[in-house]
């Protein structure tokens, strides 16, 4: 498993993250404020990233809001590395 780091603006942050989850290899996505973990989005192995999108709707509805408040922030993802 590999971990990669994204410093964005807080208006980029739905959009990346939504572009993370399509591409599908993504286990977790957790975004960081000020060095502290704001919000963290198990995600499952296999599944669909419509199907993942549609269950994460309410969690980026709430980052949004996160977003609006915010300049900068830190993405961090786990992928899983392919075998």
């Amino acid at each position: 498993m590999s971990t990669e780091k994204y410093t964005i603006s807080g208006s980029q942050l739905v959009e990346k993250i939504k572009q993370l989850i399509h591409e599908g290899n993504i286990r977790r996505v957790r975004v960081l404020h000020e060095g502290r973990t704001v919000l963290e989005i198990p995600l499952s192995v296999g599944a669909p990233a419509a199907a993942i999108t549609i269950m994460a709707a309410p969690l980026l509805a709430a980052l949004g809001a996160f977003a609006a408040l915010v300049t900068e922030c830190t993405i961090e993802v786990e992928k899983i590395d392919p075998k």
